[in-house]
């Protein structure tokens, strides 16, 4: 069975997110999107737990549906955790045992995506997180706890589990990260590294990026939307063709075979807030190259840059760009339908035309990927104004335009150029 499926989000317990982060409005939007398989999230939290338990009943083996819904989304029970440590590496097998150089207690920050296969595993987890830390206070808990620990409890619990490091690149929070990252699987996870299976891209990498590094051909490599609002869930997807259950799902991410894992769904990278290197508050926004030449240094106020993901691909990197490994699981990069149809009217996301529009493209084609993905190009000038429907090609052929997001900016992207739109409509009607 062919389906999408985005793994990770959070629910409205979580800081900085919508009150629609509820079972019932997240059903909604994954019909809306075209997703079958949702993640949770935040099983970890009390409060949402105890809805996932009262709300959900058991579908296919480790999934799960809402009681009183039309039975068309499946749920599986994911969290995301922060763990903030302490650690200083170990010297290398074989080497002599001399840390001078290397840094002292140096603080360590990674968000870690567990997935488990029963309300009776999330139970025996919360129960001994619970011990750790402060489980009410967020959505996504911050612990003590190191990140080899941490897999160390889960996959105690039980091996059905699964872990894996979240948004692999970006400067904070993250295994590869900049700012309080390793430089390698092994530095993290140690001896418990073969139990780490897949690691996700987040929205300022993709999977080319990371197939430079040797953890980015080793790991399986998903795509998540990491959604705080209904309406941004799929933003990163990825789509299978196995059976349903959370068995198969696994064991598609953990084999990492192209015939049952086929692709995932991606952002422009550039699109992403950790893209380039630069300051937010400067305004300074630079590539790899240009930050050396400042020596990682802000030209404006003089303190150190927050280098982006490219910048730290590059430094962790031990193959060209565009090199791509045997047997990759391949991806697309796409663009949500409603910013898409933004631009193609020159509105912002929120406007009336923008909603009127999406609802009349999902109306004729079922959900927002069998737009983005599948529906022809006669078949959409046929359903929408032609200057969308131009939109919608460019982006799966990757003809847009992008200013890079960097320092927790969002990149900028344009599929047209000035004025372009009312020439195509024009052309539409003159047709």
């Amino acid at each position: 069975m062919k389906f999408i499926a985005d793994f990770h989000i959070h629910s409205k317990y979580s800081r900085a997110t919508s009150q629609d982060m509820n079972l019932e409005s997240l059903d909604k939007w994954a019909k809306l999107k075209g997703i079958k398989v949702l993640g949770t999230g935040d099983f970890t939290h009390p409060e949402w737990f105890k809805s996932l338990k009262e709300k959900l009943t058991p579908a296919e083996l480790g999934l799960f549906k809402i009681k009183n819904g039309d039975n068309s989304t499946r749920f599986i029970l994911t969290s995301e955790i922060s763990c903030i440590y302490s650690k200083t590496l170990a010297a290398a097998k074989g080497e002599k045992e001399d840390l001078s150089s290397l840094p002292k207690n140096r603080v360590r920050k990674i968000h870690i995506i567990v997935f488990a296969p029963s309300f009776e595993v999330v139970e025996k987890i919360n129960a001994h997180l619970g011990w750790i830390g402060n489980l009410k206070s967020d959505g996504r808990p911050i612990l003590g706890v190191d990140a080899k620990e941490l897999a160390k409890i889960v996959l105690g619990i039980s091996n059905e589990c699964l872990v894996v490091p979240a948004h692999l690149m970006t400067p904070w929070f993250s295994l590869f990260g900049s700012r309080s990252g390793f430089n390698s699987l092994e530095e993290c996870f140690d001896e418990l590294s073969k139990y780490i299976f897949a690691g996700e891209t987040g929205l300022s990498a993709s999977p080319e990026m990371l197939w430079r590094m040797p953890d980015g051909r080793r790991l399986t490599l998903i795509s998540n939307s990491d959604s705080h609002s209904p309406q941004k869930i799929g933003r990163e997807a990825n789509v299978f063709d196995i059976e349903l259950s959370y068995g198969a799902i696994v064991q598609a991410i953990k084999e990492k075979n192209p015939q049952k894992f086929l692709y995932t769904i991606e952002f422009f990278p550039q699109e992403g807030k950790y893209h380039y290197d630069g300051h937010r508050n400067c305004g300074i926004s630079l590539s790899p190259q240009e930050s050396k030449k400042y020596n990682n240094i802000c030209p404006v106020c003089g303190r150190p840059l927050t280098i982006g993901v490219l910048n730290r691909v590059e430094e962790l990197a031990d193959r060209p760009a565009g090199f791509k490994p045997e047997n990759a699981v391949p991806f697309k990069s796409l663009v949500p339908l409603a910013e898409i149809i933004a631009e193609s009217l020159g509105v912002g996301t929120i406007s009336r035309q923008v909603g009127e529009e999406y609802k009349n493209l999902i109306k004729k084609f079922g959900n927002e990927f069998e737009v983005l993905l599948e529906a022809g190009e006669q078949e959409l000038k046929s359903a929408t104004l032609p200057e969308i429907a131009e939109g919608i090609v460019r982006v799966r052929e990757g003809k847009v335009f992008i200013e890079p997001g960097y320092d927790g900016v969002y990149g900028k992207i344009r599929i047209f150029s000035q004025g372009e739109q009312k020439k195509l409509s024009k052309q539409g009607i003159l047709v």
